[in-house]
């Protein structure tokens, strides 16, 4: 087993589904096969305009042959296990390249950076982890939560020290934590919706500081969904309770639906903004997929 980077493009000519799968030509079998029981990190290329870099942990549970294609085979992503970064690594710095192992013995970045999968060091792998993972400002989490933040800055602390075998799985360990992905999810989705809820347009910040917004899973967490940006939205405490209920969704075009089974319509029509759509990201890999939308509409709403 081993770390690994794998390249993904939003306009790849691949069946890739980064929270659930990575399709790949068989000649990449073995440095996949590599990975299978660890995690990967993916990363855009520098190409890609507006690109991520490195923006997303994953681990891979197996590798199969792929039964659609024949001559590819598809990494499969272990449920629950992909994590968005809250802030998308690039792939150099004011120190330099992040990924140490791409650089020849000249300290010149040589062919290596090209590969669509690479094996990738220990060091490497927490040096873009903890800068994906660090928080400047702690966002609070919803009443009733642990904090627990020693665990959470594990993952962001003392990036310039050595890294040690033992303190690198520990860190990996952390990422299964249910309190820190949560943390982690709510920082991503509200950090992407500017703390503004989606449903009313309204952005509340409390007298400590606080957002009075949730970062609400499309899809579950207990339901299988991913903690993929895509599957979250920004909801105040109202609107969350409603969305979660199944007396609103929204339209793969963002148009916010109201259940026939809402006993106040009129009131609904009165919380939701003008629009009648969604506010959402700008961007598009930020806004709900069509994916969990439609799965909140056949599994959730009341029609």
């Amino acid at each position: 087993m081993g770390f690994g980077v794998f390249i993904h493009r939003t306009d790849s000519i691949y069946e890739d589904s980064p929270a659930e799968q990575y399709q790949f030509p068989g000649q990449y079998l073995g440095r996949v096969q590599s990975c299978a029981g660890d995690w990967i990190i993916y990363y855009e290329p520098r190409k890609v305009a507006a690109t991520r870099g490195y923006f997303a942990v994953a681990k891979v549970a197996q590798v199969i042959r792929d039964p659609k294609a024949p001559g590819m085979y598809v990494a499969l992503i272990e449920p629950g296990s992909y994590l968005d970064f809250v802030n998308p690594v690039a792939f150099s710095g004011q120190d330099g390249v992040v990924e140490r192992g791409v650089l020849n013995e000249a300290g010149r970045i040589s062919g290596r950076a090209q590969a669509a999968v690479r094996s990738i060091s220990a060091a490497d792998f927490n040096r873009i982890l903890s800068l994906g993972l660090a928080e400047d400002q702690l966002e609070l989490p919803r009443t009733g939560e642990s904090l627990e933040t020693s665990s959470l800055n594990d993952l962001s602390e003392r990036v310039q020290e050595p890294f040690l075998y033992e303190r690198d799985r520990e860190r990996i360990m952390q990422l299964s934590s249910r309190i820190v992905r949560d943390r982690l999810f709510r920082r991503l989705v509200l950090q992407a919706y500017d703390k503004r809820c989606a449903i009313t347009g309204l952005k509340l910040i409390n007298g400590g500081g606080r957002a009075e917004v949730d970062a609400a899973h499309i899809r579950p967490v207990e339901r299988n969904g991913p903690d993929i940006l895509v599957n979250g939205i920004a909801l105040s405490g109202t609107a969350h309770w409603m969305f979660d209920r199944g007396l609103i969704s929204l339209s793969d075009e963002l148009e916010i639906l109201i259940s026939r089974h809402a006993n106040d319509r009129d009131s609904i029509l009165g919380l939701i903004n003008k629009t009648g759509r969604a506010i959402v990201p700008s961007g598009v890999y930020q806004r709900p997929h069509p994916q969990f939308l439609n799965w909140h509409r056949e599994n959730t709403f009341k029609h």
